[in-house]
């Protein structure tokens, strides 16, 4: 049975995202505001698909630009965040050129970062801001690597230069920390040791480990959303440890149960 349910799923998967895929590209080319709201439909119909059942805490920042500050456990991230409410991503610019991922990222309008050259980073920078400005939702993983979902790595300072964003009116755009934390597998409370066949991390292989986790079956997830911070109130890397050391008590609250 989970055999069939994993390939019921990649069926589904391939039939609704190849047509999909060109939906986007036509409303990227007409600008239409459809190419904001598609993506995160579509998320949201993934998330059924997949199993997952997001339960969501917290008040998210609306009605204007909104860096999101998560921690990063697996590309199931992406699916739970977008399916959430319409955001994008900030990423690390070799994700562009994945194979069809890095298509879907493209499509779903990412920021590609290349964290070692500086002319390239500064020219991000404005490309965020500018996205920002417009009222853009952008997700950022400021731990720089995914884990296996048990933890929060320290937050680097140096990967939320976009934090330093001004918008109209003279103050920096609104950063909001995020826990993400997988909680339950087939309604019942997850143990440590099961987090890593949905965590993403390390050396795996990206294809044999989305069908691992689709053989396990649906998956609980909390995401909370915490107090809003800024850089109109402190130094970047006051912020970083703010922010980690929100996201970090909301994992254990979400780990700690109940879900």
């Amino acid at each position: 049975m989970p055999t069939l349910r994993a390939i019921a799923i990649i069926t589904l998967f391939a039939l609704v995202t190849l047509p999909g895929m060109l939906l986007q590209r036509l409303f990227l080319a007409l600008g239409m505001r459809a190419r904001i709201t598609f993506p995160h439909a579509y998320h949201r119909f993934l998330a059924r698909l997949f199993g997952l059942s997001i339960k969501v805490r917290g008040t998210p920042v609306r009605g204007e630009g909104v860096l999101l500050v998560a921690n990063h456990t697996s590309w199931l991230d992406i699916v739970i965040f977008s399916a959430i409410q319409p955001v994008s991503f900030v990423a690390k610019a070799e994700i562009k050129g994945w194979p069809f991922f890095g298509t879907l990222a493209r499509l779903q309008r990412t920021v590609f970062v290349e964290r070692s050259r500086r002319a390239s980073t500064g020219n991000a920078r404005d490309a965020i801001r500018h996205r920002l400005m417009a009222g853009d939702c952008l997700v950022l993983f400021p731990e720089g690597t995914s884990h296996d979902g048990n933890y929060v790595l320290p937050f680097k300072s140096a990967l939320m230069g976009a934090a330093e964003s001004v918008l109209e009116g003279g103050r920096h755009v609104k950063v909001q920390p995020v826990t993400a934390a997988f909680v339950g597998l087939h309604g019942l409370p997850m143990g440590r040791e099961n987090r890593p066949t949905f965590a993403w991390y390390g050396d795996m292989e990206l294809m044999p480990h989305l069908w691992e986790a689709l053989l396990a079956g649906p998956l609980d997830v909390v995401v909370e959303f915490h107090q809003p911070l800024s850089l109109d109130d402190m130094d970047r890397k006051t912020l970083a440890r703010q922010a980690e050391t929100q996201v970090r008590s909301g994992l254990a609250a979400a780990l700690a149960g109940p879900f």
